[in-house]
């Protein structure tokens, strides 16, 4: 029984396909961290906090609103 050449004798070279991916990767990586990166960080997790009190925090403001309106 004879074996398909192209399985016999693979050109393909995996471990430089993978390590041209990963120094890719790595390279985006460092674009993505430049000068403002920690400032973008910090923004992101400030919005990820109110994102999710958001609406209770409009909430208090109308009923603190409804109140003073109707104590004055």
């Amino acid at each position: 029984m004879s074996v398909p050449q192209s399985l016999t004798h693979s050109q393909v070279d995996f471990v430089n396909d993978d390590f041209e991916a990963l120094a890719s990767h790595m390279r985006h990586c460092a674009r993505a961290h430049g000068r403002w990166f920690s400032v973008r960080s910090h923004m992101q997790r400030v919005r990820a906090l109110a994102a999710g009190r958001i609406v209770t925090m409009t909430c208090m403001a109308v009923v603190l609103g409804i109140g003073l309106f109707a104590i004055a």
